[in-house]
């Protein structure tokens, strides 16, 4: 050890108080000093750092986690949070913890978190001011905060290690996540041990007190025995067959995505024609008569003779059985990227908009109905980020703004500059990003 990473040694045992136990301040003392690579965690003693905590802070590490990042990113299930819910083997157990923990937390200052295995955050709910705070550091539904993800946290590292476990404070590896206190227990199932997910409670020191532990085990407990004996009554809730999906949002090109019988998705492209008549289906479930459709798709040069081709060739590709003429109308429901973007504005929750919003709608499209509804939705969810920012929470503007289609907004960009909640780096940061757009509008 060098006389550098000594000296720092020796800072934090001064840090510690006199019965050895970690305070606060040290612990944020050795964070800082570990991920500037001035020490070593693994040759400090357990009083300092928590071995569970030390070994978690190296993986992390090692994994390139970011301490400084705003928090979890986006996982690869954002798009289809939905429907992840509605198959996620702990759905039927939504009850139960909803019972024993959010019932209870609803104005508690404290957040309960279920995730998925690889640690997609599934339902966050509790304390509505604490879920507005959580919202900061992305704690939403859609977010990875596994710990290869996130950094040392409840959740994602109880899912690394397949243990319960408690993180305090100034333990999290990212340093936004400080301030939170958290308990999780992981699930499994009851039949073959598999790990399923966990179970998190997420709030103020108090979040990871001893009794919030024995809660917290206790619900996770419950879970598993009330999904075993859904299975020996016969009365599982089985989930439903996965409805086509239609991806039209972003610069990927269209897809319709289904479910073979093995439980396997199947993407079939679309070209550009076919995809504007499924969105155009999908927003007028009453039905469309070939006449009206064309118009709809080009108000100049398609006819109906266009129509019906068109018509016939994606019979081929979704299948008959799902289309009726006369009018033309889909014959089973279906979901959409579009569709949730629309559906999570309508509940006001813009977090799941923006996680969905992978881009406008079809944006090689000429289609004059297509070009009005790309240019609603944009607007819809821009216009749903600026109303939050109005509430003080920038988290859904910066997201907006890193989005190719934020970047050169520059009335969300001169927002972020101007708002008091915005440190002086930010700012700065901000402003040479307004200074860059002037200079190429000239």
């Amino acid at each position: 050890m060098g006389p550098g990473a000594a000296r720092s040694v020796n800072t934090v045992r001064t840090l510690r108080g006199p019965s050895g136990r970690e305070s606060s301040r040290a612990l944020r003392a050795v964070h800082e000093l570990f991920v500037s690579g001035e020490v070593d965690v693994s040759t400090l003693d357990s009083t300092t750092v928590r071995p569970v905590v030390a070994k978690s802070w190296q993986r992390s590490l090692a994994k390139g986690v970011d301490p400084d990042l705003d928090g979890a990113r986006p996982s690869s299930a954002a798009l289809s949070i939905a429907r992840l819910r509605d198959a996620h083997p702990l759905a039927p157990a939504l009850p139960v913890i909803r019972r024993l923990l959010v019932d209870d937390a609803v104005d508690s200052g404290v957040v309960v978190a279920v995730t998925a295995a690889d640690g997609t955050l599934l339902w966050v709910e509790g304390d509505p001011k604490a879920r507005r705070r959580a919202e900061a550091m992305n704690f939403v539904p859609g977010a990875d905060w596994s710990e290869r993800s996130a950094g040392t946290n409840a959740p994602g590292t109880a899912l690394a290690l397949d243990r319960e476990l408690q993180i305090h404070g100034s333990e999290h590896f990212s340093r936004i996540v400080q301030p939170w206190s958290c308990t999780a227990t992981p699930v499994h199932d009851p039949d073959t041990g598999a790990l399923l997910g966990a179970i998190d409670l997420t709030g103020g020191p108090q979040a990871a007190a001893a009794q919030t532990l024995a809660l917290v085990r206790a619900t996770a407990l419950a879970v598993e025995n009330h999904l075993a004996l859904l299975r020996l009554t016969g009365t599982t809730v089985q989930p439903a067959t996965r409805k086509p999906h239609l991806v039209v949002l972003g610069a990927d090109r269209p897809r319709w995505v289904t479910t073979d019988e093995y439980g396997h998705l199947r993407a079939a492209m679309l070209t550009g024609r076919h995809a504007d008549i499924l969105v155009l289906l999908s927003r007028h479930p009453e039905g469309l008569s070939a006449d009206h459709l064309a118009v709809l798709l080009d108000d100049r040069d398609l006819d109906v003779v266009t129509v019906r081709a068109e018509m016939s060739r994606l019979r081929k590709v979704i299948g008959a059985e799902l289309l009726e003429s006369r009018p033309y109308r889909l014959l089973m429901p279906i979901t959409s990227d579009i569709g949730e973007v629309f559906d999570a504005l309508d509940i006001g929750d813009v977090e799941s908009a923006l996680a969905a919003y992978h881009g406008p709608l079809l944006p090689q499209s000429v289609s004059p109905s297509i070009a009005r509804l790309r240019t609603q939705l944009s607007a819809s969810v821009r216009g749903a980020v600026l109303a939050e920012c109005h509430r003080g929470n920038l988290a859904p503007l910066r997201r907006w703004l890193d989005s190719p289609e934020g970047r050169d907004d520059r009335d969300g960009w001169q927002v972020l500059h101007t708002s008091a909640a915005v440190g002086p780096v930010g700012r700065a940061q901000a402003g040479g990003h307004l200074a860059g757009l002037d200079f190429e509008l000239g």
